[in-house]
């Protein structure tokens, strides 16, 4: 990676060190890497990827020059490939089953998927068209990852599509939760415009719930996609938190996506409590922004830490101190109500819980304090349960109940995919797997909707 510019001297080191710092291959190197893939019948890759991307396929059109034939075979499968090229923990999924791995070293699957994705980006590629309108009209709420796939699919298949989304731009947590070094806007942008321009339209600032109900959208459309993943990070429930200087991490790095990067400090001393993707993403950003010195704290271990391990990596990196075994109990402020300590207490490892993590209990007399500015949250996200009862779907504590094969809620013709179906001890809530299930609550729809003849494309 490049190393973290000068801290807090300079503006434009400052936004430097927001700019992506992986560059990607260069064509010579994708074509050298491209050629040492053994297009291996009944590929594991493919197996391993949760879209199914036909791996072989798309290297060997690197290795023969059709780019344009390698982006779309891609995006075909995974109609956010391009984001899924940055951001999917390869190692754990296509480039962990490749055969290389036990002479020499495995493919850079997402190096080379990254490649043919980025060349269409920039030559303003539009891979795919509309399919014959077949009269049909399907509302999809939430414009993320599973929420494109959905509607990408479907317009396709020829529905009459409609996307209703909250925020000012759509593309979900791709656009605004995924740190821009790692992954730029422009990447969203441009798979948010394959799909707007299969004749998808795409309300923004729209709230279903506020601005239209659920039932109005089960009369007009034949159908409804929910897909509107999580909300803020939850409250840590401890004295002090209510203090201006504690932060959500996920309105944190959403801020360093939308707003401009000035040398206006977040803090000195940052600490952030959490070790997941968004708590190492938000320390990354604070790092970044020039905070001195950048802590993160767990009350287990590295080894039940949820973020991915590329993700520890860069985090250490950029000087971020990891404090394990360690409960925050109190946010302290000074005579003026800022924000300048984080009372914790040292804990101890139980028994596994149901998930596999092992519980935690306090050590007697551990309690210390650690300097600090500003505390940032990052333990999770709360769920819309208040949202679901009001639309009258059956749920479990926020999470949507659905058919496991069709992904059908508990009413008839309303569908959901991605994060609002996610729940806990069902693997890892991945964009490439939110991707896959829009797929296939759209290949659902279809084949309850059209008439038997066009089911096939």
């Amino acid at each position: 990676m490049t190393q973290l510019k000068s801290k807090g001297i300079s503006l434009d080191n400052l936004q430097a060190n927001f700019k992506e710092v992986h560059t990607g291959l260069n064509t010579q190197e994708a074509m050298e890497e491209s050629n040492r893939c053994l297009y291996c019948y009944d590929a594991p890759c493919i197996k391993a990827c949760p879209t199914s991307i036909d791996i072989p396929k798309f290297i060997k059109k690197i290795a023969s020059g059709n780019l344009k034939g390698s982006a779309t075979t891609i995006m075909e499968a995974n109609p956010v490939g391009a984001t899924c090229a940055r951001v999917c923990p390869t190692e754990e999924l296509c480039e962990g089953a490749c055969v290389l791995n036990h002479s020499t070293e495995p493919i850079l699957i997402g190096d080379l998927q990254r490649f043919a994705t980025d060349w269409a980006i920039k030559n303003e590629q539009l891979l795919f068209k509309p399919g014959e309108k077949n009269g049909k009209k399907v509302a999809v709420i939430g414009g993320g990852p599973a929420g494109l796939a959905s509607a990408r699919e479907l317009a396709r298949f020829g529905y009459e599509v409609t996307i209703f989304e909250a925020e000012k731009e759509a593309g979900g947590l791709d656009t605004y939760g995924i740190v821009s070094f790692r992954l730029p806007q422009d990447v969203s942008r441009w798979e948010v415009d394959q799909v707007r321009k299969l004749d998808v339209e795409i309300r923004t600032n729209t709230k279903v719930g506020v601005d239209v109900s659920l039932s109005e959208l089960e009369e007009k459309y034949d159908a409804v996609v929910l897909t509107i993943g999580m909300g803020h990070v939850p409250m840590l429930g401890i004295p002090g938190e209510e203090l201006e200087g504690v932060r959500d991490a996920i309105e944190f790095v959403k801020e360093t996506k939308t707003q401009p990067i000035t040398k206006e400090l977040l803090g000195k001393n940052v600490i952030v409590v959490g070790a997941g993707n968004t708590a190492i993403d938000a320390a990354t950003c604070a790092a970044r922004k020039g905070a001195a010195d950048v802590k993160i704290v767990y009350r287990r271990t590295a080894k039940e830490m949820t973020a991915y391990d590329f993700e520890y990596d860069f985090a250490k990196q950029d000087d971020v101190s990891f404090h394990w075994l360690t409960q925050p109990v109190e946010v302290i402020s000074d005579e003026e109500g800022r924000v300048s300590g984080l009372k914790c207490m040292k804990m101890a490892l139980g028994e596994a819980e149901a998930d596999g993590r092992r519980k935690t209990a306090p050590v007697e007399d551990s309690e210390f304090t650690m300097d600090v500015d500003v505390v940032i949250k990052a333990i999770g996200q709360n769920r819309y349960t208040e949202m679901l009862e009001q639309f009258g779907l059956d749920h479990a504590n926020g999470v949507l109940k659905v058919d496991p094969e069709t992904l059908q809620t508990s009413k008839e013709n309303v569908y959901a995919a991605g994060d609002v179906i996610f729940a806990k001890g069902q693997g890892e809530a991945m964009v490439v797997t939110a991707a896959q299930q829009g797929k296939e609550a759209a290949m659902a729809i279809h084949k309850k909707l059209a008439p038997a003849p066009t089911l096939m494309r």
